[in-house]
């Protein structure tokens, strides 16, 4: 195995108990001009994090567990690498193994970017959202006004790391809001509902310059027609009987600086269409019993679930302010159009239901994902967030096959059932270039193979526990479900 090892990698070395380098591989010794070495005498006896930036060799050392899989960067490029650690013998009648003596590292690819562009491409996307996240939580932290929770200021609760999917729909839909994000002009978001408009538009926000500001929301079809024209623009002082004495500013002012977000604005009457027009054209509002003009600095998003043009064709949506607000239009996908991020949302949502309700979240068997993978989700991850919900209340299980949720799923009135979806309709597609260069690779079959094999024996050794396993295998639980619904 040790010969194989070293004959099929691009290099390969060894470190002590200590974390010493004792030994490499001639494969290896091209890596060592750009770390800074010109011999392998100079190399050898070196503390192996002190001679490899980023290197996780330490930690499987101290935990005696491998990293299978990982991507390193360091000043040398950017390379797929594995670490194992070495044990010193088994106990015959435990079966434990002994202690760490040491551990080898291997780099399986040094050109990942040509390789493994499939996998390098998700990572990078990863990494973009992870950075986004991580830029707005600081932004917000540093702000003055994040410290005081009663400001009475609205915030973007979402960044496009809370969109979750990394099918080529999604990633499609995240790239072409992070260019709205950049513009001031009025945004779109078409789509079913539940697919995750309200979400866009707060990390639409806050990827923007104007994400120090306020984030104001307005539900269209929620709030009655009557009150629409001051829930707007406000209302004067003394406006009306009954009305405050103080008069009450209206959302577009509350929005001023910030975003204002328009949900279901399909929704609107016709006769405050006119008006949100001309508001919108002349930046400037006039508050409901005022003869003053207002003006306001508030960019616009607007969502709607239904046919817009079929509305203006009708006569119930005017056709300026369909075109006044199509400036960029944003199409959400459906669910059924994304099916490949189902495993992934799967996760997400049981873990954020576990965190409101104290219980651990439900596990689902592959052929249960590939259930749900299946279904039309008319509701889209709205109704799948209510399946899962009634699976967790109505099954005395933690984990979940496809028997038992298809009968959740009828006990809870779900009226049509499709088949489970075959596995080629749930993988991420390719495209034609993608396709070609992934062919006839057999060190990459390889690879793939070794991948199955180490899945396959941390799952029993687990008992099926995914967590545990994905734990072992040190990869997320959804890139696990993702390995067993879709092996690659």
């Amino acid at each position: 195995m040790f010969k194989l090892f070293s004959s099929v990698s691009q290099g390969m070395f060894l470190v002590d108990r200590s974390g010493r380098i004792v030994w490499m591989n001639e494969g290896y010794k091209r890596f060592l001009p750009a770390l800074g070495f010109s011999s392998q005498d100079q190399f050898l006896g070196h503390m192996v994090e002190d001679v490899i930036p980023n290197t996780l060799m330490r930690q499987v050392l101290e935990s005696g567990e491998p990293v299978l899989i990982d991507l390193l960067t360091n000043k040398a490029g950017t390379f797929v690498v594995s670490r194992i650690p070495l044990h010193e013998g088994e106990d015959s009648e435990s079966g434990k193994l002994g202690p760490v003596i040491g551990a080898i590292g291997i780099v399986l690819f040094d050109q990942p970017q040509t390789t493994l562009a499939p996998l390098i491409n998700k990572f990078a996307l990863l990494q973009r959202d992870l950075d986004d996240a991580r830029r707005e939580l600081a932004s917000q932290r540093n702000n003055p006004l994040f410290k005081h929770a009663a400001d009475g200021l609205r915030r973007s609760k979402y960044t496009f790391a809370s969109f979750v999917g990394s099918s080529p729909a999604a990633v499609e839909v995240k790239r072409h809001a992070r260019r709205a994000a950049q513009s001031n002009s009025p945004v779109l978001l078409l789509g079913e509902t539940g697919t995750g408009k309200e979400l866009l538009a707060h990390a639409v926000h806050a990827a923007s310059s104007r994400a120090d500001g306020q984030f104001v929301s307005v539900n269209i079809a929620a709030v009655p027609d009557t009150l629409l024209e001051a829930e707007f623009f406000g209302v004067a002082p003394g406006a009306f009987t009954g009305a405050d004495r103080k008069g009450r500013q209206g959302k577009f002012k509350l929005a001023d600086g910030g975003t204002l977000f328009l949900d279901e604005i399909g929704d609107m009457p016709l006769g405050l269409q006119a008006k949100l027009l001309r508001a919108l054209q002349e930046g400037e509002i006039e508050p409901l019993g005022s003869n003053k003009l207002v003006p306001f600095d508030a960019r616009l998003i607007a969502a709607t679930s239904r046919d817009l043009p079929a509305l203006v064709r009708d006569g119930r949506f005017r056709e300026d302010l369909y075109y006044r607000l199509n400036v960029l239009p944003l199409r959400v996908p459906p669910l059924r159009e994304r099916r490949a991020d189902i495993p992934a949302l799967v996760e997400v949502l049981g873990e954020d239901m576990a965190l409101r309700s104290g219980e651990a979240p439900p596990e689902l068997t592959p052929d249960a994902l590939a259930l749900l993978a299946g279904q039309r989700w008319r509701g889209n991850i709205r109704e799948l967030r209510n399946v899962l919900e009634q699976v967790t209340m109505r099954s005395d299980s933690q984990r979940i096959d496809a028997a038992m949720l298809e009968a959740i799923m009828r006990e809870s009135g779900v009226e049509q059932i499709d088949a489970a979806a075959p596995a080629h309709e749930s993988a991420v597609e390719l495209d034609e270039a993608t396709r070609n260069a992934a062919l006839l690779r057999p060190l990459e079959a390889q690879v793939a193979e070794l991948e199955q094999r180490a899945i396959a024996a941390a799952m029993a050794a687990t008992g099926g526990n995914k967590l545990a396993a994905s734990r072992m295998l040190g990869i997320s639980r959804a890139t696990l479900y993702d390995r067993l619904v879709n092996p690659v």
